[in-house]
């Protein structure tokens, strides 16, 4: 894959587009007013969306008055994926990924950039006061985030959102990974700690229902545990210490009752012993299995996306 462009504009703003026909013209039409410092550019990556976000795009990439690159990814491969294929062509000084849904209003983009390019931040991402996506969602993300509390190197109560901005060191460093379950945010904390975050609107969807269903961000946890730590296995392991101090404590158990009683234990307290010793070793043997199965498809060379177009800029040039 090729290397990230020396930064020749001020901002990059990379949209991946999934089911995004609806709102991702009023997206583009709204960053084409802003005027950040040193210009900007739009990249929309069209993650393999079923319905004619292609048809759109492509439109868009015609009569944009910004510098705007189309990439399409060959079939869907999911957001990170996609952010992916976005950052590799992203030509700025800092770059900033968001969603096409209108959720992030457009005006915040400029508070971002100055935010980290003021600040002297690697990456600045956002929170909200309140968020608009439904219950489950909320839950979901915090579930998320908690995790990564807990599996990554990252500063405590940070919340990773996909509306963040990133210095082009960064962008240069995340890169340069090429597995096929990249994590932007695991990666991003590999490369840097100088982080920071910033209060933001978060409005409604206005057209449809959320790409992210529960087998996605299941999906996003396993590509978050599995590929940025080595914590379930070592929670495997220490399930398992556990279980053979306790399958200790009733062997003890067991000799003590075989000399002091005439009758053994009962039916009910075997099995409930076998079936927790059971269940802790097919736990064990899928969280090895995950990591395996990972292993293997990547050293197979399934790919990360694959690009069956890009539509170049047609504007050139930082807008000034």
């Amino acid at each position: 894959m090729s290397q990230t462009p020396q930064p020749s504009i001020g901002l990059s703003i990379v949209v991946p587009v999934y089911r995004g026909a609806a709102t991702v013209g009023q997206l583009v039409a709204a960053l084409s007013a802003l005027r950040p410092e040193g210009g900007l550019e739009v990249i929309l990556v069209n993650d393999g969306s079923p319905d004619n976000s292609a048809e759109v795009c492509r439109e868009l990439a015609r009569s944009a008055t910004v510098p705007l690159t189309y990439v399409e990814h060959a079939r869907n491969f999911g957001e990170h994926n996609a952010v992916m294929s976005g950052l590799r062509r992203a030509r700025g000084r800092y770059v900033i990924t968001m969603d096409d849904d209108l959720q992030n209003p457009p005006e915040e983009v400029v508070k971002l950039y100055d935010h980290a390019r003021l600040g002297g931040w690697d990456v600045v991402y956002t929170r909200y006061a309140e968020k608009k996506h439904e219950g489950w969602r909320n839950l979901g993300s915090r579930f998320a985030n908690w995790v990564a509390d807990q599996l990554m190197d990252k500063p405590k109560g940070l919340y990773l959102s996909s509306f963040r901005c990133m210095s082009a060191l960064v962008v240069r460093e995340v890169t340069k990974y090429t597995g096929p379950y990249p994590y932007v945010d695991g990666l991003i904390m590999q490369v840097t700690q100088r982080i920071d975050s910033i209060e933001v609107m978060h409005l409604a969807r206005q057209e449809g229902r959320s790409n992210y269903t529960m087998r996605r961000l299941i999906r996003l946890w396993l590509n978050l545990a599995t590929n940025f730590s080595l914590m379930p296995l070592r929670a495997a392991m220490l399930a398992g210490l556990a279980m053979g101090f306790l399958g200790v404590i009733g062997a003890i158990f067991t000799i003590v009752e075989a000399l002091t009683k005439e009758t053994p234990s009962g039916w009910a307290s075997v099995m409930t012993v076998t079936l927790l010793i059971a269940g802790v070793q097919f736990l064990i043997l899928g969280v090895m299995g995950e990591y395996l199965g990972r292993a293997f498809l990547s050293a197979n060379g399934k790919p990360q996306g694959v690009v069956r177009d890009v539509v170049p800029p047609r504007v050139e040039g930082p807008q000034a």
